[in-house]
């Protein structure tokens, strides 16, 4: 099997759930994860080992563990292409969500499959967890809040843990302004009306995981897109 055809094959199993949710859900599903290069650069690039416990933060509908799930699914059924590590077999994925509406969708889509809180990601308790994942996520609380979030994050790794951590690059010229803009519209159009933004050059991200003990990674995570985004894969 090739890597499009499995990329292909991954958003057909991983949006099927979202039936269950409704019509919308279903599109912003393959929308979504036929779109995105962060959910195949996970896989292809093997960021998440076997048998750990994963915790997704601001996880929307939970395409994250809808996705994962389908990577195993295929796997375990012998459909993988040759070049791709195996995907990991988790032992638990939870998501915490801010938005009610979205946690409804990911339990009525996914069921028992993975847990979903419904909560601030500012203060809901994590518990402990091997890997974390926040995706665009971080530019929509304040600059102290973030570091105080991190500080969370930090906590509640277990040694050896792995922040996966994707940033819009504040340098990264019309990709940023460009994905800014695609933010401030999405927000808009969800009823939020505008919205303030707080974002940093890809250097202080840095700068600010190194000084919570974190040794990072930087790996662009933009592919197929207009945007300037990073994947900041973050071990303690």
């Amino acid at each position: 099997m090739t890597a499009d055809t499995m990329r292909s094959a991954l958003v057909d199993a991983a949006s099927a759930p979202y039936r269950a949710a409704g019509r919308f859900a279903w599109h912003f599903a393959r929308g979504k994860l036929g779109s995105d290069p962060a959910f195949a650069g996970l896989l292809e690039r093997g960021l998440i080992p076997d048998g750990d416990r994963l915790l997704d933060l601001g996880c929307g509908q939970g395409l994250l563990a809808s996705w994962m799930l389908a990577a195993r699914a295929q796997f375990d059924a012998g459909n993988w292409p040759a070049n791709w590590p195996a995907p990991p077999r988790l032992a638990t994925i939870a998501g915490v969500e801010l938005m009610p509406r979205d946690v409804e969708c990911a339990r009525a889509a996914l069921g028992n499959t993975a847990q979903f809180i419904a909560g601030d990601i500012r203060s809901t308790a994590f518990g402990r967890a091997d890997v974390i994942v926040i995706l665009d996520v971080l530019h929509f609380i304040g600059l102290a809040e973030q570091d105080a979030l991190l500080r969370r994050v930090r906590d509640a790794l277990l040694p050896s843990g792995t922040l996966l951590l994707r940033v819009g690059d504040a340098g990264g010229g019309w990709g940023f302004r460009w994905s800014i803009w695609v933010d401030h519209t999405m927000m808009f159009m969800r009823g939020h009306g505008y919205i303030r933004l707080y974002c940093r050059r890809l250097s202080a991200w840095k700068d600010v995981l190194g000084a919570l003990g974190f040794r990072v990674e930087a790996i662009p995570m933009s592919a197929g897109t207009p945007f300037a985004n990073v994947l900041l894969v973050a071990t303690l």
